[in-house]
């Protein structure tokens, strides 16, 4: 079980900021932006190397409803990360969007 797992049962408190049947957005306890969110999905997926074709309906929810909140945290430029792998900084194996913004971003990243 991961951390994100755990977060979803209510084992492990978290800064909720949205939350449906499908999906759960809350603040990162180790920001690196003014606004630092994780958005996931409820289904357990490891990375993008292991979701299959029926997984895109919430995926594309995710998308969708990631402006959204980003918009409600009163962002209009923001930044969409997924680290897919240890090797680029994915530390929970649990598929999530890193929603970040409210400072000034370089390109490219990393």
């Amino acid at each position: 079980m991961t951390l994100f797992s755990k977060i979803i049962a209510k084992e492990i408190p978290a800064d909720i900021v949205y939350e449906d049947d499908d999906m759960m957005a809350f603040r990162d306890i180790n920001p690196v932006a003014p606004v630092h969110l994780l958005l996931i999905p409820k289904e357990p997926m490891v990375n993008l190397l292991h979701v299959e074709e029926c997984d895109g309906i919430v995926l594309g929810k995710m998308m969708t409803k990631a402006g959204a909140i980003a918009k409600a945290e009163g962002l209009d430029d923001f930044r969409i990360v997924v680290n897919n792998g240890a090797g680029v900084g994915q530390t929970v194996f649990h598929l999530h969007l890193h929603i970040l913004g409210g400072r000034d971003f370089s390109w490219p990243p990393g």
